[in-house]
């Protein structure tokens, strides 16, 4: 989606939910107070602010149990039990806040109301929210040009993410025998000719261009006049599915995507303000991982011998090498037989490397990389020499992750699961050149606060 749609659905949200909370707990102390009490407690006890104080808490919740992203919120049954784990959480917290300062607290007979209320309201809500986001009848009307394997595919990802907001109405193409057939559920409904009239007929609002060779095939004039008229946005299906995926597909990348996403001036300010930011979290995030790390060093020297630290060279930004230091989380003979891919369950792995793998406390030392100058906070997971070169040979493209600097965290990690394939590695990489193509602060803030949010929650890839 566009950034001005995705934020307006997301405001709308955030308005309609903590409306719908600040409200269920005013509800709840008329309830149990009856009127009389009930505006006692709201005017001259400060009831209205305790009952904003629980709304920020339960909204904050429902950000780290991803609800609004609008995938999860597709599936009803993940729905429910995350709003139930969420709202859960969320008093938990401010049990623990009543308990620091009981100036703030809600009275029990209160919460014992507003928590099941808020839960009815809730699931009441966004179960209408994904009724009326995923209805076939509203929404953008999307017409793919093309029906080869990057259009089905184009067409795949959309029908995937119904509450999108976007609706395939089907595809056009050159090829009269093709109009009629079904290619993956919606059918070539016309021919590139009849562009203009089925734009009217159709009620289109989009076209997506997904035809893969364009020679003597492209509908020049057609697009050009639809364009003119300004009655149908036309895309191209690249940053179409770019904006749809979070990530770019290496099938529809050409030389061209990589010469005119080339990185100028403003690019290399950016990127000097990123890496200042970058180096003052990982200075803040030493300085208070500190007691962590001299328990993590006392636990891996009792439990075997060998170094606390593992350090491995890995290939960073334009192909320089560089030290990379984690705690020593395998055996010491890990690699006796020459480099293996890394696995999630990876029985070579220490019981205290279990743990800190499974919390990301192996990844602490990184944070010296980064005041070094080797790594940034965010950026594409740095991989090692021997790997580059038998990824490079199978994935196009692939060294250009090293245009910019690799990153303890990135774009990749919080998208996309644990990964020892070169499957996985294909689509990692279409995420990192995602993120290459578009860094930005407010990209790197995004990716930080997922890091913290999947480390708390034991989700996420590394």
């Amino acid at each position: 989606m566009k950034t001005s749609r995705l934020n307006a659905r997301m405001a709308l949200l955030l308005f309609v939910e903590a409306s719908l909370l600040f409200g269920g707990l005013i509800v709840a102390v008329y309830l149990r107070l009856g009127a009389v009490d009930a505006e006692d407690a709201l005017i001259g006890r400060n009831g209205f602010y305790k009952a904003g104080l629980a709304t920020v808490f339960c909204l904050a919740s429902f950000y780290f149990f991803d609800l609004y992203d609008f995938v999860v919120m597709y599936d009803r049954r993940e729905l429910v039990l995350r709003l139930m784990q969420a709202l859960g959480l969320a008093w938990i917290a401010l049990s623990l806040v009543f308990y620091l300062m009981p100036q703030v607290m809600i009275g029990r007979g209160v919460s014992f109301i507003s928590l099941p209320l808020a839960l009815f309201m809730m699931v009441g809500w966004r179960l209408g929210i994904h009724w009326v986001l995923g209805h076939p009848e509203i929404g953008e009307r999307i017409l793919i040009v093309g029906s080869g394997p990057f259009a089905i595919e184009i067409a795949r990802e959309t029908l995937s993410r119904p509450d999108a907001g976007f609706r395939v109405v089907g595809f056009v193409d050159n090829d009269p025998a093709l109009v009629g057939k079904s290619l993956i559920n919606p059918k070539v409904i016309g021919l590139t000719s009849e562009l203009r009239s089925l734009v009217r007929s159709e009620h289109i609002d989009r076209i997506v261009v997904a035809i893969g060779d364009r020679r003597g095939q492209f509908p020049t004039d057609e697009l050009l006049r639809l364009s003119l008229s300004g009655d149908v946005s036309i895309e191209e299906s690249a940053s179409f599915y770019e904006r749809l995926t979070g990530r770019v597909l290496l099938d529809l990348i050409r030389p061209s995507w990589l010469i005119f996403s080339s990185r100028g001036r403003r690019a290399r300010i950016n990127e000097l303000i990123c890496a200042a930011m970058h180096r003052s979290v990982a200075l803040v995030g030493a300085v208070l991982s500190l007691p962590i790390a001299l328990a993590t060093a006392l636990l891996i020297k009792l439990e075997s011998r060998g170094p606390v630290f593992y350090q491995q060279e890995r290939v960073g930004k334009n192909g320089r090498a560089f030290i990379l230091m984690k705690f020593r989380s395998m055996r010491v003979d890990a690699e006796k037989d020459g480099p293996v891919w890394a696995k999630s369950e990876d029985e070579r792995t220490t019981r205290v490397g279990r743990i800190i793998r499974k919390i990301r406390v192996d990844e602490i030392p990184q944070f010296w990389n980064i005041l070094r100058g080797d790594m940034n906070f965010v950026g594409p997971r740095p991989e090692r020499e021997h790997f580059i070169a038998q990824l490079a040979q199978e994935i196009p493209f692939y060294e250009q992750r090293h245009l910019i600097a690799p990153g303890l965290t990135g774009w990749a990690q919080i998208k996309y699961p644990y990964g020892a394939s070169i499957d996985d590695a294909r689509k990692k990489l279409e995420y990192d050149l995602y993120y290459i193509k578009n860094q930005s602060i407010t990209l790197d803030a995004t990716i930080m606060f997922e890091t913290i949010k999947t480390i708390l929650l034991g989700r996420g890839g590394r």
